[in-house]
């Protein structure tokens, strides 16, 4: 390998700089530089913490390369899964590149550009597995992996310090539903030229074993359908798994139902996915939702979304009895077909309660498997790549770790294994691998149109809303001699319930009272001054009374 390496420059060194994608599963994003060429694989969001209230999506901090945008060569996209591309459209409005992908990922990136007016300003271009592009100093190759999305790739990227090889996400499946198998025979051959580093996916390193084939959930599919006969059934899955969608319609056309598609993301995909080639839907198996009423509850099956609980998605607005087309009820068997991610526990058990609660049947045992390598998956990676340094992407930092203990079981020199935080710049040659700076990185918030105009100080306030409500407390003073001509009048929210504390509320208002009245004795005119020994007054006696910390905002009118 050493040979191999050297031929490639055994004194040239690359930089490594994760944007996003570790200290957590999603928000992938990596930028690679060399001199004068940076290029970027993925560009993911994050879904809120459940403490980032009223946040809609999380976005990679994209700082860096703003700064550095002369040398961006574009962006190199391994699959369609949000967490890969879901930023796109925010990021590209300031760094305006090429997109290289695959054509089905980039038929779903081209209608979210579609969605904020950039499909004319955006390059873009289809690259087929074993196609290489040329950025910069860089080479980059698609290699044909497994996913639970079709047309995933993984990375061979070539540098002037050697090859470095990005699986994005993966699995081995030897009977994929659509497609080939993962071309373990790439990975092989690029091993034994010599590979300087494997950024191998780490979501599914916990687990042992070998990750399942998709064709397995064909088969649970069949036994529901076959037990189901007189009985309506309801599959939610994730929109983006046109495998698990494909195999659903097939079951539904062999037992000779129809099918509904629910759920805009789901249309959108399977729209998308349908025209490009990449599902294959029998004629006049889909209906559309208006007409589904003209159909017995045993003809027809609804895919849709939802299967993590969302509470905006198809699924929680049937189970919450909100839905305007589709009404459960006894007669319906619903198969959630994934499993929860974590996080995601809570909101799926109420799903499931409230669907059971209208008498449906709710299947969620073998109706999934993931679409990740685990551990014996990911040695084959190791054994076929052999890589001098392993830099474990994709995961929290227990996922990391993991797999950085796999990788020293697979061969790599314990002192090669690298784990990384996001914003930290790793330069990486054949004879050294070291982390050599920490760059501006995290997530920008992003809350209906603003994007990154909410933050921590935001955040903390609607924090303390939520927990604690809010005092407004409105009086009026005289101009010059800064009297108390009417007020204080107390408005709350979220507080208390005022009809049942009127005698906490006219103590407050004295307290208030005597505070300004302080003030006015001791000569104070700075209305400044005056609020804040009015909300100090005032919350030092709730906290006292109540032991609660509101907000407090004091509003002076003047009057001359």
């Amino acid at each position: 390998m050493k040979k191999e390496l050297a031929k490639n420059g055994s004194k040239a060194k690359i930089k490594i700089i994760p944007l996003g994608g570790l200290e957590q599963i999603g928000m992938n994003i990596t930028a690679f530089e060399y001199e004068d060429s940076i290029i970027v694989v993925d560009c993911g969001l994050a879904f809120p913490d459940e403490d980032m209230l009223g946040i809609d999506l999380v976005i990679p901090d994209t700082t860096y390369l703003k700064d550095n945008i002369d040398k961006v060569k574009g962006f190199v996209i391994t699959h369609g899964h949000e967490d890969h591309i879901g930023a796109i459209p925010y990021v590209l409005k300031d760094i305006n590149v090429p997109i290289y992908a695959t054509k089905l990922t980039l038929g779903i990136i081209e209608g979210k550009l579609k969605e904020h007016n950039m499909l004319k300003s955006v390059k873009r271009k289809v690259v087929k597995y074993g196609q290489s592009v040329n950025l910069g100093c860089f080479r980059v190759e698609f290699i044909r992996t497994n996913h639970s999305i079709v047309d995933a790739a993984a990375l061979a990227i070539f540098s002037p310090a050697g090859v470095l090889v990005h699986t994005g996400d993966f699995k081995v499946d030897y009977t994929p539903v659509f497609g080939d198998a993962i071309d373990l025979t790439r990975f092989g051959e690029l091993g034994k030229k010599g590979v300087l580093a494997l950024m191998c996916d780490s979501t599914n390193v916990l687990r042992e074993g070998f990750t399942m084939s998709e064709r397995t959930v064909g088969k649970t599919f069949e036994h529901i359908f076959a037990e189901n006969i007189k009985r309506r059934i309801i599959v939610a899955t994730f929109a983006s798994n046109v495998d698990r969608v494909q195999q659903i319609i097939n079951t539904a056309y062999k037992y000779g139902r129809k099918v509904v598609i629910e759920g805009r993301s789901m249309v959108n995909v399977i729209t998308t996915a349908s025209e490009l080639g990449y599902i294959n839907i029998p004629e006049n198996t889909v209906i559309d939702i208006e007409t589904l009423k003209n159909y017995p509850d045993e003809q027809v099956v609804v895919i849709t979304t939802g299967s993590q609980g969302e509470s905006m998605a198809a699924l929680s607005r049937m189970a919450a009895s909100i839905h305007k087309k589709v009404t459960i009820g006894p007669d319906d068997t619903v198969v959630l077909s994934s499993t929860p991610i974590p996080g995601n526990e809570k909101s799926v058990s109420r799903v499931i309660n409230e669907l059971e609660r209208k008498g449906a049947n709710v299947i969620f045992q073998d109706t999934h498997v993931s679409g990740h390598a685990c551990q014996e998956d990911i040695k084959l990676i190791y054994s076929l790549v052999k890589p001098m340094y392993s830099i474990p992407v994709h995961g929290e930092y227990r996922h990391l770790k993991k797999q950085a203990e796999l990788a020293v079981d697979m061969g790599v020199k314990k002192e090669n294994t690298i784990i990384l935080s996001s914003g930290d710049v790793l330069e990486i040659g054949e004879e050294s691998a070291k982390v050599i700076d920490h760059i501006q990185a995290g997530g920008i918030l992003v809350d209906g149109l603003g994007v990154g105009d909410v933050g921590n100080i935001v955040l903390r306030d609607r924090q303390n809303l939520a927990e604690n409500g809010i005092i407004i407390v409105v009086m009026t003073l005289e101009k010059y001699s800064n009297q108390l001509l009417s007020g204080p009048d107390i408005v709350t929210r979220g507080f208390v319930y005022v009809r049942e504390s009127e005698n906490l509320i006219e103590e407050a208002k004295q307290v208030v009272s005597d505070a300004v009245t302080e003030c006015i004795d001791r000569k104070v005119s700075d209305w400044g001054k005056i609020k804040m020994v009015v909300k100090d007054s005032l919350s030092d006696y709730l906290w006292k009374k109540m032991k609660r910390s509101p907000m407090i905002l004091p509003i002076i009118m003047e009057v001359e």
